[in-house]
């Protein structure tokens, strides 16, 4: 029986624990050579955290003596590059910094976690400099700078490794504009702490920089206080060092497929279901598309321990990017552009994806919807479907699973008030047990077009009765709802 990782991104204990791991170390060489401070961007729950803690363990000092241990059997170290073990490690992790609050709380909690870090750093690493680290627990740039001078005055450098740059602020955002504004404009704590990283990198002890996250927004709002960092989130030689191709995918599950006794074409059967639910997602328009990662090891872990399929083919740890695209719809042009998406009955073009934007850009927007559908692509509910005859990009909703969460949103964008939900949901039953479609079709006449202003009217169509049927008939346990039947070679 296999033993997936699933909830595990700490590769010490993937690698010495046993757990199924797909190996990714032969991009280290490639991300050494291409720059030393580098910015990679994925979706929530893409194996950022993973690939951080894999980059830790291959350049720690402090791991030596295990690297033969922990990547003997691993692409890297059949052929390991000059730098391993060669260098201090300090990571952060934003993500743990706590949000809510006011500005001067989540100042704290950051400076708190940064503190944290370095007590973390001082233990693991004092005995090697000669230079007391002294920690300042009232400011946490005091801390770093009593590190760096440290680390200067001695043979060693630092590699700094920051997870989810932007997660705490990207919550600040959707909550309060002006909170958000408060952390990465002018003296803004984040701002502060980027410029502090910065500095660090110009000779005072920091030698190199590896930041994921999520968007570009973040980075576009503090740029002026970092602006050193090598975007490679667009590049092709990176597209799949994040998520599973369907190859892997699929020889795995013929493992998980033995294992429960079932006949080898079980897995040409999960496989089909594990395509249409949480496959799609491309990061370059000549790339091969790959699946999700935490789905992936969702369903393996599901499927193997229990020998069925998942009755829920949404993993709840993604389902919190609900909020992510309420945000977006509440963005100008945010609704209509999600309306578009689900329906398809227009491509999604953009000439370029926006790598460099920031807030007030996306607020003053005007009929252009570029940047919307950029944000729309880096939150993971849009994804690259190929280039128009045009030129332009085609972005298009992934998969399955996405598909239901931008149900959800329309149904929220039809039906703000809660307690009518559930009365859409009794009128959508009765279409699915008995056939009879009435209460549906009142229900969506009483309920929804009264929404729609005058001037929505206007442009009322086919398409606008359609969209409002489909977020309220979207059930992926029950069947697969499709917008339309693709008919190959137009016949």
């Amino acid at each position: 029986m296999l033993k997936f990782p699933y909830g595990v991104s700490d590769f010490y204990q993937v690698a010495t624990e046993g757990y199924w791991y797909v190996d990714r170390t032969e991009y280290i060489r490639a991300v050494e050579d291409i720059g030393k401070v580098l910015l990679f961007l994925r979706p929530r729950r893409f194996g950022k955290s993973l690939w951080l803690s894999t980059l830790e363990n291959y350049y720690d000092i402090a791991k030596a003596d295990e690297f033969e241990r922990l990547f003997g059997h691993l692409a890297i170290g059949q052929n390991p590059t000059p730098l391993h073990n060669k260098y201090l490690i300090m990571r952060w992790n934003f993500s743990a910094v706590d949000p809510s609050g006011s500005y001067e709380q989540i100042k704290q909690s950051l400076f708190n976690h940064i503190n944290g870090c370095i007590e973390g750093f001082i233990v693991n690493y004092q005995p090697m400099l000669e230079h007391e680290m002294v920690l300042h627990e009232a400011d946490a740039l005091r801390s770093l700078q009593s590190v760096l001078a440290a680390v200067r005055y001695s043979p060693y450098r630092l590699y700094l490794l920051i997870d989810e740059y932007d997660n705490f602020v990207n919550e600040v955002m959707t909550a309060s504009t002006e909170r958000y504004e408060a952390l990465v404009r002018g003296e803004g704590v984040l701002k502060t702490v980027l410029k502090a990283v910065k500095d660090g990198a110009s000779g005072l002890g920091i030698d190199r920089i590896f930041i994921t996250g999520v968007s570009p927004v973040v980075m576009s709002d503090v740029t002026s206080g970092f602006n050193i960092a090598k975007n490679i989130y667009l590049r092709r030689a990176f597209s799949n060092l994040c998520g599973f191709t369907e190859d892997e995918v699929a020889a795995t599950l013929q493992e998980v497929v033995e294992t429960c006794g079932y006949p080898l074409d079980e897995a040409g059967k999960a496989l089909q279901m594990m395509h249409t639910f949480y496959n799609g997602y491309r990061f370059h328009q000549h790339a091969e598309r790959v699946y999700n990662p935490t789905l992936v090891l969702y369903f393996f872990d599901r499927f193997q321990t229990e020998c069925k399929y998942p009755r829920d083919m949404l993993d709840a740890n993604l389902a919190m990017d609900r909020n992510k695209l309420r945000y977006a719809a509440g963005l100008p042009h945010g609704g209509q552009l999600i309306l578009d998406a689900l329906s398809e009955s227009e491509p999604v073009l953009v000439d370029r994806l926006s790598d460099r934007f920031g807030v007030q850009d996306m607020l003053l927007v005007g009929e252009e919807t570029a940047l919307i559908a950029s944000l729309l692509y880096y939150l993971g509910v849009l994804t690259l479907d190929g280039e128009a005859v045009t030129g332009e990009l085609v972005l298009r909703i992934p998969n399955l699973v996405i598909r239901g969460l931008y149900a959800e949103q329309i149904r929220d964008l039809l039906l703000p008030e809660r307690g009518i939900h559930e009365v859409g949901r009794k009128a959508a039953r009765t279409l699915y047990v008995e056939g009879d479609i009435e209460p549906l079709c009142e229900f969506v006449e009483e309920r929804i077009f009264p929404v729609f202003s005058n001037r929505d009217y206007r442009w009322a169509n086919e398409l606008t009765v359609k969209t409002a049927f489909l977020s309220l008939l979207f059930n992926d346990i029950l069947y697969i709802f499709l917008p339309y039947i693709s008919i190959s070679n137009g016949k």
